[in-house]
């Protein structure tokens, strides 16, 4: 990790000392990227221990009463986001105060019902994580390209809306302005109801029999990848979010419901086109996802064969560098029982002939693409 004074570390647009409520994965992890910048940062938990475990890690400083910082970060589980704002804000009269919750809506309206003056409050969202947590899973990297939600009103402040964007600047992430509304409903569908969904697929694996598992491949593996996210943490915020959710999960039972009532009937009239508008829906879906560098682009995949020694994944991208073929994605699979794994590299469309004949060239074994 990069500390204040070491490396090349570029001039931090947040000027002052920012605190940081909650020295979890997102708090620490701000922390580290800020003071990578040289940004005096001050941390607070209410868990003595995880507070010095991100001091330890580097993450900012222990706070002190001389303390006034310009902007502070609240970075704590949902169900106390609110009520951390609200003490935040008495205590420190001259700060600007942000928080990294991934539900926007309750927490503002359960201060603005309290009656507490949110003039000096901007609640913001990085969409970023990791399916761990905690202080030593934080990295200074976490947020570079990711979109940082920012939910202004009519209260807001230019001068404090710039230094929650500079916030997000500062950490590599992109600043979006959203209202707490289209926030909420968003992340209902991009990352709430894929959720609940990852998890009651997973949950069939629980009971499955081991010759299936051993059948496991990318499908299930990508489709529950997230099933492995703390049910505690879930829990509060789906509560939190709960009206946009059930609508979501409500049109989606509808969808099954009629998937399921044609695949009962498969030669009745109109189900494999039930079935074949299905998954064209999902091909359309997909397609409109944002792409590297936020473009709605596609990409070919190539599959190879890497044998499980030391030095062959670097081997072959320093060879596709070689090749001057850009990875613009890579998932690795391990084959079960094999001493290889699979290495589905995607790439754009016209260099996959190039890629695939240079590899060969060089001796590596292609197990597939999207030219088959």
């Amino acid at each position: 990790m990069t500390e204040p004074g070491h490396g090349a570390a570029t001039q931090s647009r947040v000027s002052g000392t920012v605190r940081i409520v909650g020295s979890g994965l997102l708090g620490a992890s701000i922390g580290h990227a800020l003071r990578a910048k040289g940004v005096d940062v001050v941390l607070a938990d209410a868990s003595p221990a995880q507070l010095r475990l991100a001091i330890d890690y580097g993450a900012g400083r222990a706070a002190s009463a001389d303390d006034r910082p310009a902007l502070i970060v609240v970075a704590v589980p949902p169900d106390v986001t609110a009520d951390v704002i609200e003490a935040e804000l008495s205590r420190f009269p001259d700060a600007v105060v942000t928080d990294v919750a991934s539900v926007k809506l309750e927490p503002y309206r359960t201060l603005r019902d309290r009656g507490v003056d949110l003039t000096r409050y901007i609640g913001s969202h990085p969409l970023a994580g990791r399916e761990r947590g905690g202080a030593i899973s934080a990295r200074a990297d976490l947020f570079i390209g990711r979109p940082w939600v920012v939910c202004r009103d009519e209260q807001t402040r230019a001068a404090d809306l710039s230094l929650v964007e500079a916030l997000a600047l500062d950490v590599g992430a992109m600043p979006l302005e959203m209202t707490p509304e289209e926030h909420d409903r968003s992340v209902a569908l991009t990352s709430h109801v894929p959720q609940v969904v990852a998890s009651l697929l997973a949950a069939r694996l629980a009971d499955a029999e081991e010759g299936a598992l051993r059948l496991a491949g990318p499908g299930v593996r990508d489709t529950t990848r997230i099933a492995a996210s703390a049910p505690e943490l879930w829990v509060q915020i789906l509560g939190a979010n709960a009206a946009p959710v059930v609508d979501i999960l409500d049109a989606l039972a509808e969808d099954l419901r009629h998937v399921s009532a044609a695949l009962r009937e498969p030669d009745a009239p109109g189900s494999r086109r039930t079935m074949a508008d299905a998954i064209r829906h999902g091909n359309e879906g997909v397609e409109r996802l944002p792409g590297k560098h936020g473009q709605n682009r596609r990409f070919e995949q190539l599959v190879v064969m890497v044998d499980d020694t030391a030095g062959q994944l670097g081997r072959l991208f320093g060879e596709l560098g070689e090749l001057e073929v850009n990875v613009e994605d890579l998932r690795l699979e391990h084959s079960p029982g094999a001493q290889f794994g699979l290495a589905e590299i995607s790439v754009a469309p016209a260099a996959l002939r190039g890629a695939i004949e240079g590899l060969e060239a060089r001796g590596w074994r292609i197990a597939g693409s999207t030219n088959d």
